[in-house]
């Protein structure tokens, strides 16, 4: 199992609701009520997607075929008191 951080663009859009897509995980839509719903909805579409990648053999989107390869970059983050 891995850990990867991924970058999210969120929009509210003009009914209300947050929608969150990504430039590093092409064909990521989500849509919540919101933010941490779209946030929770957009973490399950990425594994679902990491999952159908693997299971038809496709390469994996640049970023995270780096980050597995342990050749990629991570954004972590830190707490400060």
């Amino acid at each position: 199992m891995a850990e990867v951080l991924i970058r999210f663009s969120i929009q509210q859009l003009p009914e209300g609701v947050y929608l969150i897509t990504s430039e590093e995980m092409p064909g990521l839509v989500a849509q919540g009520h919101t933010i941490a719903e779209a946030l929770e909805i957009a973490q399950d579409v990425v594994r679902q997607l990491i999952q159908s990648y693997r299971d038809h053999g496709d390469p994996l989107p640049a970023t995270l075929a780096r980050i597995f390869s342990g050749q990629g970059e991570a954004i972590v983050p830190v707490t400060i008191d």
